[in-house]
């Protein structure tokens, strides 16, 4: 922050002049502005790092992690929660998102809501002790993330911030900060550009590592997922063929016998059980395919 000015809101010298060029220069301009983004979280991974463990922790202990953001934040936000149940099988209530003005602001904005201090203070007062509390914010200033985060951190939860710029009041009120110094919009102030790019890599990077962290991959594949729609039984069914070597008949016939589940299906036949005693196995070794499948 210069001057009392947030970074985000600072003029780009290199995209002045951005309604003199013609259409070709000016979507590669656009293009090319976001490059920093991407180098602006890379530069954040060790609070990135930090974060990841703090959050695994708490929910591994049956804690839940809650996004709170406002306007374009509180939106990613709450795409990142929204795609954890069918990508890891997780119970909808293990990662929430909060946006100022409720559901309505998520396909409008709603005028001062981001202002109502008092309606963060109240969202916050449904998290508990155990959970993990990501305030999303670009400015760093929204009074409901600032006043959610400073609820939720005197309720003892553990608290992290995502800003984009580093002196800010979020910044001053959560455990951690993570900084995602991308600067001056190409278009002033439209933080829905690049810094909100940058937030879309830290929160896709966020969960994606604790899920791992907490077991929900097998490699690099997504064991528990939920198939949902015709794409995603598909990909049940490659999974259990790849990950058992059976034919795709069989592999119907576990997902079948298993109820869906990839790794059900998985312990069955790689350890010649039923899925009753497949669950016994997986819960031995608190979910995690790869430890019950060496033990």
């Amino acid at each position: 922050m210069r001057d009392g000015i947030p970074q985000t809101e600072a003029v780009d010298a290199a995209t002045r002049g951005l309604d003199l060029l013609d259409t070709a220069a000016l979507v590669e301009r656009l293009i090319d502005s976001q490059r920093g983004a991407f180098d602006a979280v890379l530069k954040a991974r060790s609070a990135i790092t930090v974060v990841v463990d703090e959050i695994a922790r708490r929910l591994e202990r049956g804690g839940k992690l809650h996004y709170i953001g406002a306007g374009t934040s509180g939106r990613l936000g709450t795409l990142d929660a929204a795609e954890m149940p069918p990508t890891f099988g997780t119970n909808p209530e293990m990662v929430q998102a909060h946006i100022a003005g409720s559901a309505a602001a998520l396909v409008r904005a709603v005028e001062g809501a981001e202002d109502d201090a008092a309606a963060g203070r109240a969202v916050a007062a449904h998290v508990e002790a155990g959970d993990a509390v990501v305030g999303i914010s670009a400015s760093g200033g929204a009074s409901y993330v600032v006043a959610a985060l400073r609820e939720a951190r005197a309720r003892g939860a553990f608290t992290a911030a995502v800003v984009n710029s580093e002196a800010s009041p979020l910044a001053e009120v959560a455990e951690r900060t993570i900084a995602l110094q991308t600067g001056a919009e190409p278009l002033a102030g439209s933080t829905r550009m690049r810094a909100g790019t940058a937030q879309k890599i830290a929160l896709n990077t966020i969960s994606t590592a604790v899920m791992i962290r907490l077991g929900k991959v097998y490699d690099n594949l997504m064991v528990d997922v939920v198939a949902t729609n015709r794409k995603l039984r598909t990909r049940a069914l490659r999974l259990v063929m790849h990950l058992t070597g059976v034919d795709e008949g069989r592999a119907l016939a576990l997902l079948d016998a298993s109820h869906g589940s990839v790794k059900r299906a998985v312990v069955m036949e790689r350890k010649n059980v039923d899925a009753a005693e497949a669950d016994a196995l997986l819960a031995r070794h608190h979910g995690r395919l790869r430890d019950t499948l060496s033990s």
